[in-house]
This record gives C-alpha cells, structure tokens and sequence, in this order.
C-alpha cells in the first residue's frame, strides 16, 4: 500500500454531523481532527487524535459510512504524531483575536456575510454562540421580495466540494419590521457581538427611512447593498453600484440621517471598483465591503426555474483571486487611503481570510464556505490565524493589516533580466510524468522523462515559467536560487 497522502485522505470525509467514527471513539474526536485538516489547521489536529488507542480508531474506522471506503484514521493519526505530535501551541499562548473596523470592537474578523445564512434569529444566535464575531444581516428593504426555486447551482471540483457556487437569491422575504425587530433583540441577546443592518431603496426616501429605522433597533452599523446583481427591479442593487452619482448620493444621504457607521457594499460587476469607492467616500463612507457575487452563467438544467436558465451571482472559491484584486485596488488608493475594508469572496480558511487582511481589511465575511459547511467552520478560522499569529510572534491583528500591499509591483516594474529554475526532490516525485506532459504541450518543452520515469530539466530550454510546479502533484519541484539570464 503507497504512503498515504494526509489532505487527500482528509478531503475524502464527508463532514457528518454527529459524525460515526467520533462516537466509536471515547477519548478521542478523529472527525474533529479531520475537519481541522481540511481547513488548512493540520497542525492542531493532534489534540482531537492524540489520546486515542489503537483500538478505539480501528473501531472508528469501522463505523466509517463513507459511501466509498472507510477513511484511513489509524494511517493518519500516525501521520499527524509525527508531523505535530510535538508542535501544538497551548491555549493560552494563542493571541487575540480582537480588532476595531469602523470604530466597533470586534472579537475577532469574522463575520456572516448578507445572504441565507442569517435570515432569521435562530440562525444568527446559533452562529454567535459558536464563535463569530458579527452579522451583515440579510438586506433588508422595502420592496415585496419573492424568491425562485430552485435558486441555487454549484460547479464542483472532482471530490464534490464547491469550486464555485451561483444563486439567484435577492433580499430577505421578511416584512422589514419583522427583521428589525429579529436585529433588535440579537443585539440586546448578544451585546458583544457586532450586528449590522444591510439595506436596500429604490430612491433617496426608502435609503432613509430604512437607515432610521435601522438605527432605532439599536444596530452597531449599516451596510449599503450597491451590489445584489439579480434584483427583479431595476434601479436596484447592482444598477447603483455601476453609477457614480447614485453611490455617492445615497451614502451622502443615508451617512446625514444616522450617527452610526455606514458601509456601502461595491459590486464587481465593474471594470475599476477604485473609481467608484471613491465616490462612495466622498459621500461620508465609513468603511467599504467587497465584493458581492459576480455576474454569472452556469448550463445545470437541474438549477432552471420552470424551464428557464438566468444570469446570476457566482461566489465561492473561484472568486477570491478576483475578489483580492479589488480589494487591493482600493487599498492602494490614494483617495482612500484610510479607508476601512471589509473583505468578501472565497474565504473557506483561515489562510484565505488572511490574504484579505494582508491587503488592507479589517473585516472579513464568509457566505458559500458556511452554506456548504455550516457554522463550525468559525472554529478553525480562529485557531488557524491565531496559531498562524502565535508562530510569526504577532500579538495583534493590527500588526499584520495591509503588510502584503507593499509587495505589489505593475507588471512596468517587475525583473525580467532573472529567473528561477524548477529543481525535483527526488525522495517525493513518484514519476507520474505530470510535469513533463504540461512543459511538452503547454510550455517550452524543456524537461525530458524516459523508462525510468524520471523527470529531468533541460536547462537550455527551461524559461523558468514553473507551470511543472503548479502541477506537480506531491508538491515534488521546488525553486532554485534567481540567477541572471544568459
């Protein structure tokens, strides 16, 4: 039998709520160990494992439903004792998640993003007690909201997971006084936590009256959707977020009739999302959210409604790189320069969220990750970037808000007199040939593999593009020193 592969193996469970194999076990959780690796937190992962017996993981390995074949506990628990058996950061070490994002205290940077996640009471309350910071309600307007079904379609990666996820959900179908008396009562429930208002008007007047009313439920803040793109009627949503003059205007009017903390949410339905959080500045902004979903087109007959497909917004995973690049540039504006960024779009790990704090936000806000995983998924979102924090010696957030910006170059100004050559670990390549089929058809032919099936660089035509390393799938090539180019 090969060398088991720990993620792999990992990205095989099904994530079972009250999971089997954790049952079987009475002094160990290897579901709980199984998620922290799937979540990019493997090196915790030893505390759910290590007081286990052999016994007790071959029985939980036995009460395994996975429709396949057993997940291999025994193999991974070995793994993992000898990856991070010693390498576990006690508790108390862990530092603080705390931070301020428009002037509220924030327990940690994590948040629900507005959409079906937070629809109703029960549901925030639930995400509150196990461990998020805040909510961005779900939008809240004053228009009768009906919604499609079905309304949501996935593009899945090979083990089933989400690669993208489309859904053409518009705002909550609560009557508004409902809703502001649902935020009414979680802020007074959860005092500590941050609870903000989403909202959405077709004109000047709807922007104010639900500012107010949203400000009189005692929220912290209020957040502006610019950017929902499949709103029923037009002049909403998205159609603002594309006119400067209309997010200028309604964040200039909402800011003059409330005291609190206004954040308009930036479509990315745009060429350049800078131009228009500048007029969202202009107008009184606190702070800026982005981004809401990309406008989208999946083929899934299963997703019609009555025999009809619809362009919708596209979230999840495959967003993120876009996502970030907007982030970035708003937080290189000099216009807004201070400005005060809440980061959305593909955050499923801790990893990811701090990608979007690197780049300048204070804030992050999770939607598909949640709806594909649930409410849990916080805990290895905090223990991640704390022990993340703990390791770099990083006592506050605040350390490490925006320090990637400065690593950013335009493409006039990056080296091109050097480059770097892939180099093969030869103790992890197990000579699949995947490197040399992409550097024969798609590169520059530059690596050569024979009957011993073992791939070799030839320098002379090596470019250093490094597409053999993004494919390599043990993560056997790794980079040699930067040299000048002959």
């Amino acid at each position: 039998m090969r060398t088991l592969h720990l993620n792999e193996e990992a990205e095989r469970c099904l994530l079972c709520e009250n999971a089997p194999c954790s049952k079987a076990c009475k002094t160990a959780d290897p579901a709980r160990a199984l998620r922290a690796i799937r979540f990019d937190n493997a090196s915790n992962s030893w505390k759910w494992l290590k007081d286990a017996s052999e016994e007790e993981l071959t029985a939980a390995e036995n009460a395994c439903i996975h429709y396949d074949r057993p997940i291999r506990l025994r193999e991974i628990a070995k793994i993992i004792a000898e990856r991070y058996g010693k390498l576990e950061t006690p508790k108390a070490e862990l530092p603080s998640l705390e931070i301020e994002f428009c002037g509220l205290k924030c327990e940690n940077p994590f948040f629900l993003a507005s959409s079906a996640i937070c629809t109703n009471y029960e549901m925030v309350a639930a995400a509150f007690e196990a461990g998020w910071a805040g909510v961005f309600y779900k939008t809240i307007c004053l228009e009768e909201i009906k919604e499609v079904s079905p309304r949501f379609d996935v593009v899945k990666n090979p083990d089933g997971s989400f690669a993208g996820f489309r859904n053409m959900e518009q705002l909550s179908e609560n009557p508004p006084d409902v809703d502001f008396q649902i935020l009414a009562s979680l802020k007074r429930n959860y005092p500590s936590k941050i609870v903000v208002a989403s909202i959405m008007g077709s004109t000047e007047q709807q922007w104010i009256d639900l500012a107010i009313m949203a400000e009189e439920a005692g929220v912290d803040a209020i957040e502006l959707n610019f950017s929902c793109p499949q709103m029923k009627l037009s002049g909403m949503g998205s159609d603002v977020g594309q006119n400067f003059e209309l997010v200028a205007i309604y964040t200039s009017y909402v800011k003059k009739a409330v005291s609190i903390p206004v954040i308009p949410k930036m479509t990315p339905n745009v060429d350049s999302m800078g131009k228009f959080a500048v007029s969202a500045h202009f107008g009184g902004a606190d702070g800026i959210s982005a981004i809401n979903t990309i406008k989208s087109v999946t083929m899934s007959t299963g997703s019609e409604v009555d025999g009809k497909k619809i362009v919708s917004g596209y979230s999840g995973k495959a967003v993120k790189p876009i996502a970030l690049r907007f982030i970035l540039e708003m937080a290189q504006s000099q216009l807004i320069k201070n400005a005060q960024l809440s980061g959305i779009g593909g955050i499923n790990t801790w990893r990811d969220a701090l990608e979007f704090i690197q780049l300048g936000c204070r804030n992050t806000q999770v939607c598909t990750a949640v709806m594909e995983y649930g409410y849990r998924i916080i805990d290895d979102l905090k223990e991640g970037l704390q022990t993340y924090m703990a390791q770099r010696g990083i006592t506050r957030l605040d350390e490490i808000v925006g320090e990637e910006i400065k690593s950013f170059a335009t493409t006039a100004q990056v080296d091109r007199d050097t480059k770097v050559f892939p180099t093969i670990d030869r103790s992890v390549c197990i000579g699949c040939g995947r490197c040399y089929i992409s550097c024969r058809d798609g590169g520059h032919q530059a690596i050569s593999f024979g009957e011993d099936r073992q791939p070799k660089i030839i320098g002379q035509k090596c470019v250093g593009c490094h597409l053999c390393r993004m494919v390599c799938p043990t993560g056997a090539i790794g980079q040699a020193k930067r040299i000048p180019k002959r």
